[in-house]
């Protein structure tokens, strides 16, 4: 046998055992491919499935707690709108003055109107986490609300501000946490822009902008909100009135 042959054999084999292992290599990839996406499609499939769930648990224990809140702000309203078209005031009108910082009549009404009920569930999706926020489980906060009075119930945020540890209000129950919340939206100087166009229209969009305040995401915020009330059709909640 000459020697070039055998070099013949020697190369030949190198070739093949080049190709070989490339086809392997190339071919494996496409089986693991496969399998990683059919596992993929999988934890997707369980991960929307616990989404779903999520926010269906959301709906069912908010919703009714929500819409209970927003007929008895409404309902306060009313009558307080009643007895001012008859020129008539009293002690209690007097006192809700006080408490919510106003001095004109359509400044309190404006303060009493509570907001549609699909801007709520969205402020209360976001700052809660949809229920799953510390804040929501340990506190029944589910709106983020801050408290700066430490003779009240509160609990410490897990980091600083600053320097400054950071508490946020305790509440028995979601029921408080939600007067509360309208009542904060009612006095506080931050949504005076807010009330004002409240009064005006029941139109969450409309009302949306005027909530750049809320969050320190500012104007982001309110779009953020809207993405929220389109996506799982919040207004659908919306209770309509005909004053």
């Amino acid at each position: 046998m000459s020697k070039i042959f055998v070099l013949a054999i020697i190369i030949s084999a190198i070739i093949l055992s080049i190709f070989g292992v490339s086809s392997f290599f190339f071919n494996q990839p496409q089986k693991t491919s496969s399998k990683v996406i059919k596992q993929q499609v999988k934890n997707n499939i369980q991960k929307q499935h616990k989404i779903n769930l999520k926010k269906q648990q959301f709906i069912s224990t908010l919703v009714p707690i929500i819409q209970a809140v927003y007929k008895e702000f409404y309902s306060q309203y009313i009558n307080i709108k009643h007895i001012l078209k008859l020129n008539k005031t009293d002690s209690h009108i007097e006192a809700l003055k006080k408490f919510y910082k106003t001095k004109t009549d359509d400044e309190l009404l404006a303060a009493l109107k509570p907001h549609p009920v699909s801007i709520t569930l969205a402020q209360c999706a976001m700052e809660s986490a949809w229920l799953t926020s510390r804040f929501a489980k340990e506190a029944n906060n589910i709106f983020g609300v801050w408290s700066f009075n430490k003779n009240e119930p509160r609990i410490a945020a897990s980091g600083l501000r600053g320097e400054k540890i950071i508490y946020l209000k305790k509440y028995n129950n979601y029921y408080e946490s939600i007067k509360d919340y309208y009542k904060t939206i009612g006095k506080s100087w931050a949504f005076k822009e807010f009330r004002k166009h409240r009064l005006l229209t029941d139109d969450p969009f409309k009302l949306l902008p005027y909530l750049h305040k809320y969050s320190e995401q500012k104007d982001e915020y309110p779009k953020t909100l809207k993405k929220v009330i389109i996506k799982n059709n919040f207004t659908q909640y919306d209770i309509k009135e005909n004053n």
